[in-house]
């Protein structure tokens, strides 16, 4: 890995595995773009599926991208917001590490990326949305049954997650993560076409026991459908458990 790429595992980043970067495929990677061939993405569904028997195949692969776009989004955002990087992240470039689990476990990219052509504006995320996270979204929304929008909020969530993060990155400037943050609050992508990651969370007022308002409470937009695994059911940010939460609150108040 380059020092660049190195220098950015410290503070909110240091528990996240660094990419590797190397041209060699290993034997633990795949190319990213297998992930759009039907009976590849079958095999490592067996193998990650096989903890949650019977469990509904939209749920399970919405469920196994949670690994992948968290390793996309965090290396993607940190190179480009810290760095100015363009990383290679395209389908036909990047490999993927795979754990055992048959869950992805990390990135390896064949070199370190190239200067951002373009600073202002949603262009400078063109790559990570153009040529990765579109394909993809498309491919597993037509082997999974899922909508596509289910797997954009499941990388709109950890893309704003690390955009929240980056802040609190030792080499941060005030604005650093400005640009991420007003794709997330942007309606339209720069051609003029809807922006699949506008404000994929909300952060909605709490109120504790005593009725004061508490800590803005985290929640998704859209559900991860990740409810539908009997083991799992709703995760910590699930708008339908929210709604739930609401709804009894209001009828214990009446």
């Amino acid at each position: 890995m380059s020092l660049a790429l190195s220098s950015l595992y410290i503070g909110p980043m240091e528990q996240l595995t660094p990419p590797r970067v190397s041209n060699d495929q290993a034997p633990d990677t795949i190319a990213a773009s297998e992930l759009l061939e039907p009976a590849r993405l079958e095999a490592l569904m067996a193998d990650f599926s096989a903890r949650y028997p019977g469990g509904d195949r939209r749920a399970l692969v919405s469920l196994w991208t949670k690994w992948h776009f968290a390793a996309v989004t965090s290396t993607s955002l940190a190179a480009n917001l810290l760095l100015e990087r363009d990383l290679p992240l395209g389908l036909n470039e990047l490999r993927l590490i795979l754990a055992p689990e048959g869950h992805i476990a990390g990135l390896c990219l064949k070199n370190e990326g190239r200067p951002l052509a373009e600073l202002d504006g949603p262009g400078r995320f063109a790559t990570l949305i153009d040529d990765h996270l579109t394909p993809l979204v498309e491919g597993l929304a037509a082997c999974s049954g899922a909508s596509p929008r289910v797997f954009w909020s499941n990388a709109g969530n950890y893309f704003e997650h690390f955009t929240q993060a980056v802040p609190m990155h030792p080499m941060a400037s005030a604005n650093t993560a400005e640009p991420a943050q007003q794709l997330l609050a942007s309606r339209k992508l720069a051609d003029g076409r809807r922006n699949p990651l506008c404000q994929p969370v909300r952060y909605l007022n709490a109120a504790n026991d005593d009725g004061d308002g508490g800590a803005p409470k985290r929640v998704r937009r859209l559900c991860c459908i990740r409810y539908l695994i009997d083991e799992l059911g709703y995760c910590g940010n699930c708008p339908l458990e929210c709604r739930e939460e609401r709804a009894s609150k209001g009828a214990s108040a009446r």
